[in-house]
């Protein structure tokens, strides 16, 4: 009930890691999440790694390029949404205020990739599948649960991405939720002083089973936790986490998940 075998345009599907510490990061989140892996050769010594979880494709991991360490780029996750044609998303990306950071590329014959920042400042990848759809597991423990965007302007972003991809929102000025041709598809929070300096930014939620569990295994492994963990109203806990390269994350016990239905 949580293995996917395809994703409506407008839905997250992946999330990787790129990291200034490969080894150490690669370490952390197998033993986190008991993940295995599959390291698939990209050329001059560099690979990509297929976490896997249940028999599935998790999230992706790569080491950091070092032209991207020599700009002071920090170690991140990336976001992505799949959609069924990248190169059709360009126009529109830049009509509604939008960069492309990274133009339309094939992905060998995994898919076809362009990464976008959106008129708040938070970068995004899309992806268009050929023989790699994403995650093919969410929602249950160890897998990619949520999305969120954390962001200066709620309402810009919400322009952006609506006319876009095609979202539509819910909620209130404490959080807003997405939704995508129905399907719940991620949240939206305003930024203020209680994040400090953070810059806009697309976050990835993992599920754990036990969050006091994992908050200890998070830091036994070399990690941090930077924000500890808090309540949300149906009962869910959550906190975010730094992997030992300073990447962030959330981990998100829930008390229930929603099941994926194609």
């Amino acid at each position: 009930m949580y293995k996917v075998t395809k994703y409506p345009h407008g839905t997250f599907n992946w999330a990787d890691n790129t990291s200034t510490n490969a080894e150490a990061a690669k370490a952390f989140y197998m033993d986190l999440f008991g993940w295995g892996k599959i390291d698939e050769p990209l050329g001059g010594g560099m690979t990509y790694t297929m976490f896997q979880h249940e028999g599935e494709h998790a999230a992706g991991f790569a080491a950091m390029m070092p032209d991207m360490q020599a700009q002071g780029i920090p170690s991140h996750w990336t976001n992505y949404v799949s959609v069924d044609d990248v190169d059709a998303m360009v126009a529109p990306i830049r009509a509604n205020g939008g960069t492309i950071l990274v133009e339309p590329m094939d992905i060998f014959d995994s898919g076809r990739m362009l990464l976008l920042v959106d008129p708040t400042g938070a970068q995004l990848g899309l992806w268009q599948p050929k023989n790699h759809i994403g995650a093919g597991i969410v929602n249950t423990a160890g897998a990619m649960c949520w999305n969120e965007l954390c962001t200066n302007d709620t309402e810009a972003a919400k322009t952006f991405y609506s006319a876009v991809l095609g979202w539509e929102f819910y909620g209130d000025e404490h959080y807003i939720h997405i939704t995508n041709k129905g399907r719940n598809n991620g949240g939206m929070i305003k930024l203020d002083e209680n994040f400090g300096e953070m810059p806009p930014c697309w976050m990835v939620y993992f599920h754990v089973a036990d969050i006091d569990a994992g908050i200890e295994r998070v830091q036994a492994l070399g990690g941090s936790i930077t924000v500890p963990k808090h309540a949300i109203p149906d009962g869910a806990w959550w906190a975010v986490a730094a992997d030992p390269a300073g990447a962030h994350f959330y981990i998100m016990q829930r008390t229930t998940t929603e099941p994926w239905i194609e």
